[in-house]
């Protein structure tokens, strides 16, 4: 057994037999375990219908696997004694390929992840989760840039400080910018609008149309279009009537001073009837509040159980020329500012000065 200690660039038989031996055993164990994972993860893909599940499990055969074998691989050659380039260079080699390929395979499953958040979404969301997606893969890669510079030796110290002083320089130079993107994933993540909505922001008002990475875009009642920065329109007070359920009606009705008590008694029942006949209303109250300068004031309360604009204005429409037709037939005229004009001694007379 005395050939098992000659040596060979620095290494006996012996070590090269158990440099192969357990390269062997840790390729046939990660073979065996890979394949266990494999069919777990399928398995449970299949289950709970993950989306993309064949990506995954082809990711973590492409990726993974090698990965793991590569690294078996590097882990085995330090039973050899090797050469100070040679082992530098075997090092060296073996971070860059994990590198690189873990940056790989995390770039993938983000794409999966942001791919699958943005099913079913609304454009402004999709463009959210697209961008969402694009800084994560941007940041893998520039953590595994970091940790494959470290790993051979290059001082990351100054390297990171030059970074975060350009990336103050940059924030500076696009604070508008930065700001608007901000606001555009405060928008996507608290969602106080959503496209379809109708909202007064400040003193517009409009139907949302197009939420962007900078801009979010309102078409006026009037028809022009608004275009509002996103940071502006997060500073502002949003109100938001799409979330309504119900529209709540307040109006008041000036009746004149000859109207008969009795009569006044009818009035709310007259309007009582004449809001619960309309569909998707829902009476409040009717009460003669107030005397007024010149007239008897009632104040009417009713809601219109809907969120639609139009609507409301329909319901609001036929109540109020209901009202008129009601009044009209019990003989109710609504009061208007009047003066009366009294002269002493009597009127004087009129001349013509023809």
């Amino acid at each position: 057994m005395e050939f098992l200690n000659l040596k060979y660039f620095d290494n006996t038989i012996l070590d090269y037999l158990i440099f192969i031996a357990a390269l062997v055993v840790s390729a046939v164990l990660i073979h065996y375990i890979g394949r266990l994972i494999v069919k777990t993860v399928a398995a449970r893909c299949e289950k709970t219908n993950v989306l993309y599940g064949d990506a995954i499990v082809a990711a973590i055969k492409r990726y993974l696997l090698p990965i793991a074998y590569f690294t078996a691989f590097t882990l085995c050659t330090r039973i050899l004694t090797l050469g100070g380039g040679l082992k530098t260079a075997v090092g060296t080699i073996s971070t860059l390929f994990a590198i690189v390929l873990g940056a790989i395979f995390l770039t993938s499953m983000a794409a999966f992840f942001f791919e699958r958040l943005r099913r079913g979404r609304d454009e402004s969301a999709s463009i959210a989760v697209k961008w969402l997606g694009t800084i994560a893969k941007m940041l893998i890669w520039i953590v595994a840039l970091i940790l494959f510079l470290d790993n051979i030796g290059v001082k990351i110290t100054s390297l990171v400080t030059g970074l975060g002083i350009g990336g103050v320089a940059i924030a500076f130079a696009a604070q508008s910018a930065l700001s608007d993107l901000f606001c555009f994933f405060t928008i996507f993540f608290d969602k106080p609008f959503e496209i379809g909505d109708f909202i007064i922001a400040g003193e517009q008002m409009g139907t949302v149309e197009h939420i962007g990475v900078k801009t979010t875009r309102l078409r006026a009642l009037s028809g022009e279009q608004l275009v509002f920065s996103n940071s502006d329109l997060t500073g502002s007070r949003i109100r938001n009537y799409k979330s309504m359920q119900q529209r709540r009606v307040v109006f008041t009705l000036g009746l004149t001073y000859d109207t008969p008590v009795e009569t006044l008694r009818r009035i709310p029942g007259v309007v009582k009837e004449i809001v619960e006949g309309e569909q998707d209303t829902q009476f409040g109250r009717a009460h003669f509040a107030s005397y007024g300068a010149y007239s008897l004031n009632y104040e009417i309360v009713y809601f219109v159980l809907s969120s639609d604009y139009d609507k409301y204005m329909d319901v609001n429409e036929q109540i109020n020329l209901k009202i008129k037709e009601a009044f009209e037939r019990i003989g109710v005229r609504f009061a208007f500012p009047t003066q009366s004009l009294v002269w002493e001694g009597g009127a004087p007379a009129l001349t013509d000065k023809r």
